[in-house]
């Protein structure tokens, strides 16, 4: 019980088709056009679409906006994707 008292609470909002809001994004590890993928609060969140772009993204609050036509959202467990490795935002600062 206390485990989950210490998480952020993840939403998801889709409008449309065309924008999402989304909260309890712990991490991004990778996105392009056609695919966003976020570390949440209930595992991976792979997100399909096409024109796909990243407008607002604050992981201090743990909150992403997405634009672009969305296909698909699909979850998986974190374990296939490594979270020990460095996050995108960690390379790509380096």
């Amino acid at each position: 019980m206390e485990e989950r008292l210490s998480q952020k609470s993840h939403k998801l909002v889709l409008n449309n088709r065309k924008s999402s809001n989304i909260t309890g994004v712990s991490d991004v590890i990778s996105f392009d056009l056609n695919v966003v993928l976020l570390e949440t609060e209930q595992g991976i969140l792979t997100i399909k679409g096409n024109d796909l772009h990243v407008n607002r993204l604050t992981l201090e609050k743990g909150e992403i906006d997405i634009t672009g036509r969305v296909d698909s959202f699909t979850y998986s467990d974190a374990n296939g994707y490594g979270k020990k490795e460095e996050s995108f935002f960690g390379r790509l600062f380096k």
